[in-house]
């Protein structure tokens, strides 16, 4: 039996276009490790993106590795970074942060954002402890948008977060992982320049947005960072890709028409789809998703009707024994599938 997935948003391969492009310059000599004009055009286009002419941008292949390498440079040895519970760097990374030496300092997640006045709490009662010269400091504030639970920050929220930082001098790390799937969400008051101008460091995901793998890393302000030795950091993280144009090409693409919108838009809209067809069979959610995950909460025969033919992620189980789980749109994902979908939900 045919088995329909809905368990990521980077299942496909990458979109036509790009495919395209890089069939078209394969033949192409370029020189290495992004020092190439498809790596400059696609840097001058996300410039352009954000109103950021002097931005410095980075291209790397995926969001672990991009996570552990902004962080890796940009803490001292002694340093942590604060995310919530739920937070990327927290749950589903492997240690990979605590491997280079910094530990992920936790507060709690409301729906997968981070607090700004319990950020404040926090460093006001760190600050306030006599022995914390014996604690691991905190040096940075990581959020992702869209967060782990598909909900974004309003533009409000995340300048009281920015705020926060600068008040106990903090930088500001956004995850942008499915950055797409969140600005054009029914939720967002933000374009691509807010965000640059409310961080010190975000990256924008083309992995989980059409792009065969890649992610580029954007310094809004590189004056008020030390990127001196950044790229040296990233070779030591392995992520220096030699045939660095790959990378360049996709962003190219991604950027020079807006398909990196259209993209995210399809996936969004696809989930308000299936959302629809929950709500109308009356099944919950565990929360509230204006992106393209979204977590309905399955009773146990209800899960094992669906994954006869659709695969999706078991997020957590309840103390009633019902099933939170997650189905995930992409670029890619197809009317038909949609529709088998729907059809199998409105008969539970």
């Amino acid at each position: 039996m045919r088995m329909i997935k809905f368990e990521t948003d980077y299942q496909e391969g990458a979109s036509p276009e790009i495919l395209a492009r890089l069939a078209s310059t394969n033949l192409e000599q370029t020189s290495g490790y992004g020092n190439d004009p498809h790596c400059s055009r696609a840097k001058d286009l996300i410039r352009r993106e954000i109103g950021r002419p002097d931005a410095a941008i980075y291209f790397m292949a995926g969001g672990t590795q991009t996570n552990t390498t902004v962080i890796k440079h940009l803490l001292t040895p002694c340093e942590g970074v604060i995310a919530v519970s739920t937070g990327h760097i927290n749950v589903h990374e492997s240690g990979a942060i605590e491997s280079t030496g910094h530990k992920v300092l936790t507060l709690p997640s409301h729906d997968g954002l981070l607090c700004a006045e319990e950020l404040r709490s926090y460093m006001e009662a760190f600050n306030a402890d006599p022995t914390n010269e014996h604690m691991v400091q905190p040096g940075m504030v990581y959020v992702s948008y869209s967060s782990e639970y598909g909900t974004v920050y309003t533009k409000s929220h995340l300048a009281e977060i920015k705020r926060a930082c600068e008040d106990y001098g903090l930088k500001l790390f956004v995850d942008g992982a499915r950055l797409g799937a969140g600005l054009v969400s029914s939720g967002a008051d933000m374009a691509m320049n807010d965000i640059a101008g409310l961080c010190d460091v975000f990256y924008i995901g083309g992995t989980k947005n059409g792009a065969l793998l890649g992610e580029a890393v954007v310094f809004p302000n590189p004056e008020s960072v030390n990127l001196k030795q950044f790229t040296t950091i990233i070779k030591q993280q392995g992520g220096l890709l030699a045939k660095g144009r790959l990378l360049g090409i996709q962003f190219e693409v991604l950027f020079e028409d807006g398909l990196f919108y259209r993209n995210a838009e399809h996936a969004n809209i696809q989930a308000m789809k299936i959302k629809r067809a929950f709500i109308e069979r009356n099944i919950p959610f565990l929360i509230d998703s204006p992106t393209n995950q979204q977590f309905p909460i399955l009773t146990r025969q209800q899960h094992e009707t669906l994954s006869e033919k659709f695969s999706y992620e078991t997020w957590q189980p309840l103390d009633d024994g019902r099933l939170a789980v997650r189905f995930c749109t992409s670029w890619a994902t197809t009317d038909d599938n949609i529709n088998e979908l729907i059809q199998e939900i409105q008969q539970l």
